[in-house]
């Protein structure tokens, strides 16, 4: 299928190295960005990359199948709406939208014109976390009761070429990050059905230390320190923290407890990382990965989504997985801010493992 890529940012990057490449039931048909020297420049590194005008000549070409949205979260919601409304099925980076509202709307949307929607984080179908969820549904640690989870770091603004966004609305550590942790924790644990949580602005304003804008300052618009609980359907309790305001740099793993074990998941913004199985009287083993995929294998999703729609089944980066991780997402905020727990109502459901001898877009 032919992919027409809206965005040409830091994470276009990697999405055009494993389309058509690693990837060989999907294409790159052409590129656009609102600033058209980053889309020179990516057509220049993948060897003439045709460039369109702008996002709607994509949604013109009937040769394009699917949009892929890799723009900036709070234009998430524009670009997808813009593509569902011209005929196109969509896949888009994280978070579906930055608030439910938006997200609900794009999902009718989709259902009333029969089109398919889904996206990233496609990181769950790696290696490593569909190691971890056999093993969980195969019973090696017994009924799970509780989890944990940490992203804590010191905010990007540090490293990344233009951070502004991370701090206004629709940025901030939980719909960041969290989409990886949360993804993760609904497809080994399940639907979630309550949160309760706290947050806080801790340093209203941020000084950039990366070029181009070295000593600008950012006002802050975002929490961005947030904690709290997740209650599943199941019963199990996950605890998650999600931080811009850390010195110390902690996402090595998620930890399951069970009532016969623990189990150690890898870093969910990795596809690959060691499991490692705690057993009475054995302590941390680390368990050999199935079949799969292990490097950076973004676009993943994207090709699932593509066989999903010529197989006429559900994808596994669906829609529902989106809504549903956005739903607790910002379930940390209204919980917070009212001081009360916040009920989940979006529906869920899991999609079966990845098959091993089947591997999505290389067979």
């Amino acid at each position: 299928m032919k992919i027409g890529v809206v965005g040409c940012g830091n994470i276009s990057g990697i999405y055009l190295v494993n389309i058509g490449s690693k990837f060989k039931n999907i294409q790159i048909a052409g590129i656009c960005d609102l600033i058209r020297e980053r889309a020179e420049g990516r057509s220049k590194e993948f060897g003439g990359l045709r460039i369109y005008r702008d996002m709607y000549e994509i949604f013109a070409d009937p040769a394009v199948d699917i949009v892929l949205n890799i723009t900036r979260p709070n234009d998430h919601y524009g670009v997808t709406k813009a593509a569902l409304l011209a005929g196109k099925n969509v896949y888009s980076e994280k978070p579906l939208a930055t608030n439910m509202e938006d997200a609900r709307e794009l999902v009718e949307l989709a259902k009333e014109k029969g089109l398919t929607l889904g996206g990233a984080p496609d990181t769950f179908m790696g290696a490593g976390n569909q190691t971890a969820r056999r093993l969980i549904d195969e019973g090696a640690i017994g009924r799970p009761v509780a989890a944990t989870a940490h992203f804590l770091g010191h905010g990007p603004e540090g490293w990344h070429p233009d951070p502004e966004f991370f701090y206004k609305k629709g940025g901030g550590p939980m719909l960041d990050m969290g989409p990886y942790y949360i993804t993760t924790l609904v497809n080994l644990l399940g639907k979630a059905d309550w949160v309760t949580a706290f947050g806080r602005i801790s340093f209203p304003q941020r000084m950039i230390g990366s070029e181009p804008h070295r000593g600008e300052v950012i006002d802050v618009e975002v929490d961005t320190f947030t904690t709290g609980a997740i209650r599943f359907a199941s019963g199990a309790v996950a605890s998650f923290t999600a931080s811009f305001d850390s010195y110390t740099d902690f996402s090595e793993y998620i930890e399951i407890f069970g009532e016969k074990g623990s189990l150690r998941v890898p870093d969910p913004n990795t596809f690959g990382g060691p499991v490692r199985l705690l057993t009475p009287g054995r302590g941390y083993e680390e368990i050999p990965l199935d079949k799969g995929f292990t490097g950076n294998s973004r676009s993943l999703g994207l090709s699932d989504m593509a066989s999903a729609m010529e197989e006429g089944r559900m994808h596994r980066a669906n829609y529902m997985q989106q809504l549903h991780v956005l739903d607790i997402m910002t379930a940390f905020e209204r919980s917070s801010r009212a001081n009360a727990p916040v009920a989940i109502t979006s529906p869920f459901e899991r999609q079966p493992l990845v098959d091993p001898d089947k591997i999505c877009g290389t067979y």
